[in-house]
């Protein structure tokens, strides 16, 4: 397996003069909210000139994860993109520190609980990383092609 739990490698208050292509929005913790992660990362790549494909079904399951599990009333989750060398970084950031994602084995007839298994499959690293109570951010890391 290659979850991991790790510190975010660039802080989310780091200034966008340091070269590292960074993009992070807000968004409201309901399944447009989610629907609207995965377009907005999907331009970001775009403009980035980076590849989409993949990236973009790591965001909304990361997303729909957020807004299903962690989600708390009245508050939002967000999404941070960044490039760090030859790696694009995804961030999902929620307000349920208690509730961390675990991959599932569903069985062949259920309708949900692939999400973590299709992001597995996709990143080349993701994991968790606990911040300040009660905030938890769901990190996936996809190699860039050269």
């Amino acid at each position: 397996m290659n979850q991991e739990t790790a510190e975010t490698t660039v802080p989310l208050d780091t200034p966008r003069d340091t070269g590292v292509p960074r993009f992070s929005v807000l968004l409201s913790s309901t399944p447009r909210g989610a629907r609207l992660a995965r377009l907005l990362a999907a331009d970001q790549l775009r403009e980035w000139e980076l590849p989409v494909e993949a990236a973009s079904h790591v965001v909304a399951e990361l997303a729909a994860n957020a807004v299903t599990h962690g989600r708390v009333p009245g508050r939002s989750f967000r999404l941070t993109l960044y490039v760090v060398g030859g790696t694009l970084r995804i961030e999902v950031t929620d307000t349920r520190s208690d509730r961390r994602p675990e991959p599932r084995k569903p069985g062949a007839d259920a309708e949900s609980g692939r999400g973590l298994l299709l992001v597995e499959a996709l990143a080349d690293r993701w994991g968790v990383a606990e911040e300040r109570f009660p905030r938890k951010t769901v990190w996936a890391e996809l190699r860039l092609p050269s």
